[in-house]
């Protein structure tokens, strides 16, 4: 009967030394799960700035043409009816890229800025001319502004 106690004390601690052991290995399993599952949504968050920026980059300029329309109307062209419309698409269209978090760089009166700005001519640190508009996309730079200075 002593030899019998014997053993199942033996084999009780060799059972709490495995239970352990199975508990770290499951903690650690967690942590890796955890881990992962944080790191696969950082990514996909990346993938989509970068492939929002990416888009972005590709129709901003239609967005810039289709302002340089509106802004180059004669006074009798602005009487049109379509215009509104026009205006209205395009206040639509700003509406859409705030909403994704886009917003134009100001420059004309600022302070030259080379994080945000390229000079394209002049010397000086006064933004005199924006020749292109530049944008940001949740705060980072996309497109630099082209703009001269004086």
């Amino acid at each position: 009967m002593s030899e019998e106690k014997i053993v199942d004390a033996a084999e009780e601690k060799e059972v709490a030394v495995d239970s352990e052991d199975y508990k770290e290995r499951y903690l650690r399993a967690l942590a890796d799960y955890q881990n992962l599952s944080r790191q696969t949504q950082k990514e996909k968050e990346e993938f989509f700035r970068y492939a929002l920026a990416d888009f972005l980059y590709d129709l901003l300029p239609t967005y810039d043409h289709l302002k340089l329309a509106v802004a180059s109307l004669s006074p009798a062209e602005e009487k049109n009816p379509w215009v509104a419309g026009v205006r209205h698409v395009l206040r639509q269209f700003q509406e859409a890229l705030a909403a994704k978090g886009v917003e134009e760089i100001k420059t004309v009166g600022e302070k030259f800025d080379p994080e945000t700005m390229e000079a394209m001519s002049g010397e000086g640190e006064t933004v005199e001319k924006e020749l292109k508009p530049g944008y940001k996309l949740n705060g980072k730079v996309i497109i630099a502004a082209k703009v001269t200075v004086k």
